[in-house]
Parts: structure tokens; C-alpha cells; sequence
């Protein structure tokens, strides 16, 4: 049996954006992803993450990785590159343990979304192929390179990038004539463990390509990459998910929408004067698509345990149903009563909310939705996060996005 060590790189010293690798991504830390596709490959045997932060440590061991080893500071900085860091896990690994793995694949944390079955389709690549020094991703590239050029200075001629073999001025040929061509990626590399320390790279001179789907490209660096990501993470794509975090699609047909109050209505913030009355706040933005969705067939509703009397008054200004009060005390089973009474198959509903008593409206409903600002725990358990707040128009995006894709 060949030994294969999953190894994945995840420093803490972030500049672009800070704690990244424990940062939520879609629910679950980002660096939980990579160790996902590791721990659900059949080939890999050993999943170890390389790191100099004991907080990224302790959140990889959580979910099922090993931090034998702390990585060196010196090998932790910005301009360090993979290889040494590779290097010196091996030779720790050698000289601690006498473990000498016979592949490592590198899964790197910014690419969080993967196909089922890559790591081991990279694997098999590689061991089907004597002479293979390594596999790597790649998808197609969304820029040509023969249309590309070498910059010499704004008073100098410009120098095509590339040229194509039997193609003259491939920078004037169409598309569809030239060469295709393919990005790296960084969801993976499988690397014999003898091209890195006997020829000391990470791929060596004989790559072969795992040719990924280019949906699946996803590369994360910035904050606004975050959230354009995060959001094909909930609409469906089949891709390796955390343990438990299999995320549902929008059902196709959409009977009712049951939204907590606190939370999503409002901030979830309470303001109390010197004689104990309370007030809240929340978005006008919510109501304005309402009557929309009633006309065509989908009631809104708020499902709330909040006794104060402002639930009320806020779903009659927005023209909607509520329920709350003392007696809800188990709101699962009080979203089962309201379904009960409606004549409402469980799959036809939406529930939104933000808080650990909406989790079990999570499990009845057939899509659940978050706002980015709810708890850790329903932040995994939802099908899809909104970018928008409590309190300030959640309800009206989760509207917004039912109807266009009606």
C-alpha cells in the first residue's frame, strides 16, 4: 500500500487578511476544508498541518489533523516559499518518527472548494505514471497568453508574450485556433516524496495534469473574494464539504417563509429606558417585496419566542403573520404546528434565522438560511448564508433571491 501524507501549509502571520486560515468560511474555519479533503480521500493515510501559530494548531486538530511539529519561525514569513517548508516536515517526520512517506500531496487552505474524489484522482494520476515526478491541478484559463504581451515602457513597441508553433500572429488568430491552454491551480498537488528530497522541488520536470472543472476555481486572497466564494459554497455545487455540512439547494417550489424576529428582523440589540420599555430596530427594507411573493403563492411568516409586543407591531406594519410568545418554548416543534395547520410540506419552506433555538426549524425546513452574523454553530448548520445583517434588509435579500430564481 503506497503511504500518502496529506501536508497542508497554513502560517498565521496573514498580512492581507489577518487570521485567515481559522477565519469562517461558509460555516466552518478555512483551513477545516482542506482538511476535509484529505480525511475524506480512501488514499490518503495521513493528515498533518504545517504551522507556527498553536491557535491554527489546536483548529486543526480539531477537525482531525495532526500538528506533530511547529513550524520554525524562519520558514513562516512572507516571502517563504513551499518547498523548505515541505522540506523541513519531512525531515522532522524522518528523524522524529522514522515515517518516510511515499507521496505528499499539498492541499493549500485558499482553495477551500473541491471536487469530491480529487485527492485521489491526483493520486491514482501519479501512480499510474512511472515517470511522473508529480500531478498537478489546473483549470482552463480564462485568458489566452497568446493574446498577451511583454510591456517594454510607454515610448517602446509592445513584444508578444508567446508564440504558437504554425500560427503567425497568434495575437490576431481567433480563439478557437489556438492552443488551449490551463491555470494552475491551488487545490492540489500530489508529489512523490523523492522529487522533493532528491531533486529538491515540488514538481520536479514530469508533471502531469488533474484537469479540474472550472467552477471549482477559487483562490482566495482578498476580503471580497471571501464573500464571492462563500456564496458558491450555498448555491449547490457538488463539491467536499466539512463532516455534517452537505448544503441543500433553494427547493424549486416555495410555499412559505418563516423568519425569526430577533436577529433577522432586528440587530438583535435592545434599547430599555429608566422605566423597563423596550425598543428595537429593523429595516423598512424588509416588507417591500412581501406582496410580491404573495402573489405568487408564498406567505411570509415570523415564528418568534420574544413576548414583547413590538413582534406584532412590526409584522402588521409589514403586513405579515407572527406567532410568539411565552408558549414557544420549542420552536421546531412549533414550526411543525404552523405547518400542521397550513397544509405545508416541510420541503416547500424557508426558514431564516440566527440563533441556536432555530436550529431545529433548521432540520424541518427544506432550505435553511443564515444572516453572516449568526452563531458559529447555525452558521454550519444553514444551506446558504445571506450577506446582509439582522436589521438591516436580511429578509429582504433571502426575498429578493427567491424571486429571481422563481
Amino acid at each position: 500500500m503506497t503511504n500518502t501524507l496529506a501536508l497542508i501549509p497554513a502560517r498565521g502571520g496573514s498580512k492581507g487578511i489577518p487570521r485567515k486560515n481559522i477565519r469562517s468560511f461558509a460555516g466552518w474555519p478555512l483551513i477545516a476544508w482542506s482538511i476535509a479533503a484529505a480525511k475524506q480521500s480512501s488514499a490518503v493515510t495521513r493528515v498533518i498541518v504545517s504551522t507556527d501559530d498553536d491557535d491554527i494548531a489546536a483548529v486543526a486538530r480539531q477537525f482531525g489533523a495532526e500538528t506533530p511539529f511547529m513550524r520554525p519561525i524562519e520558514l513562516a514569513r512572507d516571502n517563504t516559499t513551499d518547498l523548505p517548508v515541505f522540506e523541513h516536515a519531512l525531515k522532522w517526520l524522518a528523524d522524529n518518527e522514522n515515517y518516510r512517506p511515499d507521496v505528499v500531496v499539498q492541499l493549500r487552505p485558499t482553495s477551500p472548494i473541491r471536487p469530491r474524489g480529487m485527492v485521489d484522482d491526483a493520486i491514482n494520476i501519479l501512480l499510474a505514471h512511472a515517470d511522473a515526478d508529480s500531478v498537478r491541478g489546473v483549470v482552463p484559463a480564462a485568458q489566452n497568453p497568446f493574446k498577451m504581451w511583454r510591456f517594454n515602457g510607454e515610448g517602446n513597441p509592445l513584444q508578444a508574450l508567446v508564440e504558437a508553433d504554425g500560427i503567425p500572429e497568434a495575437y490576431n488568430a481567433p480563439r478557437q485556433i489556438l492552443p488551449p491552454v490551463y491555470w494552475q491551480t491551488g487545490h492540489i498537488d500530489a508529489i512523490r516524496t523523492s522529487t522533493i528530497l532528491n531533486k529538491h522541488s515540488l514538481t520536479g520536470e514530469v508533471i502531469y495534469p488533474l484537469v479540474i472543472d472550472s467552477k471549482y476555481s477559487v483562490d482566495i486572497d482578498t476580503l471580497s473574494d471571501w464573500a464571492k466564494y462563500e456564496a458558491i459554497v450555498f448555491s449547490g455545487l457538488e463539491m467536499v464539504v466539512p463532516e455534517g455540512g452537505q448544503k441543500r439547494p433553494m427547493p424549486k417550489e416555495i410555499k412559505l417563509i418563516i423568519s425569526d424576529f430577533d436577529g433577522v428582523i432586528t440587530d438583535n440589540r435592545v434599547w430599555t429606558d429608566q422605566d423597563g420599555r423596550e425598543s428595537v430596530a429593523a429595516s423598512r427594507s424588509d416588507s417591500m417585496r412581501v406582496a410580491q411573493l404573495r402573489e405568487r403563492g408564498i406567505e411570509v411568516l415570523i415564528l418568534s419566542s420574544e413576548t414583547n409586543p413590538v413582534v406584532q407591531a412590526r409584522a402588521k406594519k409589514m403586513k405579515v403573520e407572527a406567532i410568539h410568545g411565552v408558549g414557544i418554548h420549542d420552536k421546531g416543534a412549533a414550526l411543525r404546528e404552523v405547518l400542521a395547520s397550513k397544509k405545508v410540506s416541510a420541503e416547500h419552506v424557508v426558514y431564516i434565522g440566527n440563533d441556536w433555538n432555530d436550529l431545529p426549524c433548521f432540520e424541518i425546513a427544506g432550505w435553511a438560511v443564515a444572516v453572516p452574523d449568526a452563531y458559529p454553530e447555525v452558521l454550519r448548520a444553514a444551506d446558504y448564508v445571506l450577506q446582509t445583517r439582522g436589521g438591516f434588509g436580511a429578509l429582504r435579500e433571502l426575498c429578493d433571491l427567491i424571486l429571481k430564481n422563481l
